[in-house]
């Protein structure tokens, strides 16, 4: 099963129907899938379930209904075992971007890192797991799909927050602070501190 966030709205892909009463069940094959998305867009479905019966396909089917975006991101450690977070748009959130051609997705991770926060000396220990949000841009609803990495940072210099992109702070953040900084984050962010 696959959980995309809409809005911070949980849109589950299953290949099983089960008997819930707490959220409305879609069929992938037929669905508007652009109505379903603007209805909990406006809070009028506060989670739905996307059945397709065969569970190896039912990523790539939604991929046929709606554009994707590949992106790159980080869950970075310095020494003292503190987190880099961002905070854009009144949220906390983590250093992620858009691949360009080309890239290697590692790459763009690391540059993302770098770019949204000044933040370098990356090292990846390894790939964690792969993030999925619809997003609105330019009018039309596209799926992002992150690809994060954790990484270790021997950086000891200043942040940068990368303000163009919207984003007020870069800061080092610890266990503590990571846990009040996810009260006021968003849904797939969460799931990566799981």
């Amino acid at each position: 099963m696959y959980k995309v966030f809409v809005n911070d709205k949980p849109l589950f892909l299953t290949n099983e129907i089960q008997k819930e009463t707490d959220f409305q069940l879609f069929l992938l094959e037929s669905v508007d899938i652009e109505q379903l998305i603007i209805k909990m867009f406006q809070n009028k479905i506060q989670k739905a379930s996307l059945y397709y019966p065969d569970e190896k396909a039912i990523l790539k089917k939604l991929k046929e209904k709606i554009p994707v975006c590949k992106a790159g991101g980080g869950l970075v450690y310095n020494k003292n075992g503190d987190v880099l977070f961002i905070f854009r748009n009144g949220k906390w959130d983590l250093p992620k971007g858009g691949i360009e051609k080309g890239e290697e997705i590692e790459d763009t991770a690391m540059r993302e890192v770098e770019e949204e926060t000044g933040v370098g000396k990356l090292t990846i220990r390894h790939k964690l797991q792969k993030t999925y949000h619809v997003f609105k841009r330019n009018g039309k609803y596209k799926l992002k799909v992150t690809h994060w990495f954790e990484m270790d940072s021997s950086f000891e210099g200043i942040t940068v927050p990368q303000l163009k992109e919207g984003i007020a702070k870069a800061v080092w953040l610890n266990p503590d602070e990571v846990k009040e900084a996810l009260k006021n984050s968003f849904e797939n962010i969460k799931l990566l501190f799981e």
